[in-house]
């Protein structure tokens, strides 16, 4: 693997740790790209990576939008990624779960963690047992701050659409807007169930054909394939499973007005964020409209206001969004871009 710092994805980043666990055959990496706001926070993935530079890749690239993330959504935290390298069959165990509490623990607070892809509740109760820097958890009394993210995630990313729609289409509602979601997990399906009750035209997509045809015969959408998802004719382009599907070869493809979606690190280099803005496509920058659910864990974390709050908080994605968006269009610049400046402003880089 190339030296650490020459990555193309290493921005500055504070501290990259790695860790193993003989006995249970854990392997995972915890990046911290900046503590300036406050603690490194962000979710931990576990996901089998082909060979270790992807996953650093990966820990590097997420750790990176959560700084910004945080910082835009206005938390006084700073941005960490955790990765767990999991086998080919997702091998996961209590005693795995407890290596890796005791080795976040071992950062006394430097990072803290919550859920995120192939990690669930109840693994974050798990890790409670090794260590206190644990977010997310089940709520144990009506309107705390907390629990599952992906609804909150869901909200800020309808809005955001909403948003855009607006703001590119000059329409005030959603009635036979075309949306063309890609990925209908926790958030893409949240987002759909969302826009259908607004009599949104709905194209859904899923690696999981199945839980596709379930949730179009629910909510009246159409099943398309996953190539083809961003190619068809629509309104929105709403990219809500994995990061980097918008490079050169996919953005001459689009066929829409609206990028917006909740997938992170949807751009796969920094020059597609100019490509799209090129083709005067509007692109919704991941880590802003996404930011429902880290509102929600952060907000728990800091004990600093219950359910309400974080509500209040993410309808406020909107705002955010516009401003930028306006911004890009003033300065010629990609919403992307402007994003960025704004975020690395905001963490004592810009």
């Amino acid at each position: 693997m190339s030296v650490m710092w020459e990555l193309p994805d290493f921005d500055g980043h504070e501290a990259v740790h790695f860790f193993h666990d003989v006995d249970t055959g854990l392997s995972a990496i915890v990046a911290l790209h900046s503590t300036h706001l406050g603690p490194g926070a962000g979710g931990t993935r576990f996901w089998h990576y082909e060979n270790r530079e992807t996953a650093v890749t990966d820990a590097l690239r997420l750790s990176r939008g959560m700084s910004f993330k945080n910082a835009m959504a206005g938390l006084p935290l700073g941005g960490g990624k955790a990765v767990i390298l999991a086998d080919r069959n997702r091998t996961k165990s209590p005693e795995m779960l407890a290596a890796f509490g005791r080795m976040i623990d071992s950062l006394a607070g430097q990072y803290v963690t919550a859920e995120d892809v192939g990690m669930t509740a109840a693994d974050m109760v798990e890790l409670t047992k090794q260590t206190q820097y644990v977010s997310g958890l089940p709520v144990t009394s009506q309107g705390e701050a907390g629990g599952d993210p992906g609804p909150f995630t869901a909200m800020g990313v309808y809005l955001g659409v909403k948003a855009a729609v607006k703001h590119k289409l000059g329409r005030a509602d959603l009635e036979d807007v075309h949306v063309a979601i890609q990925g209908v997990g926790s958030v893409g399906g949240g987002l759909a169930r969302l826009l259908a009750k607004d009599g949104a035209k709905l194209s859904i997509a899923d690696i999981n054909k199945g839980h596709a045809a379930s949730l179009a015969s629910e909510i009246g959408a159409h099943v398309v394939g996953l190539d083809d998802v961003m190619r068809i004719e629509a309104d929105v382009f709403s990219p809500n499973a994995l990061g980097a599907i918008l490079d050169k070869v996919s953005i001459a493809h689009l066929n829409v007005p609206i990028v917006a979606g909740g997938a992170n690190n949807q751009l796969a280099t920094p020059e597609d964020g100019q490509r799209i803005f090129d083709r005067d496509i509007l692109f919704a920058p991941d880590y802003v409209i996404n930011s429902g659910g880290i509102i929600s864990v952060g907000l728990e974390y800091l004990g600093d206001g219950d359910v309400d709050e974080v509500n209040s908080r993410v309808a406020k994605i909107p705002e955010r969004l516009t401003e930028i968006w306006q911004e890009s269009a003033s300065r010629s610049l990609p919403s992307a871009e402007v994003a960025d400046n704004m975020a690395r402003a905001l963490i004592g880089r810009g």
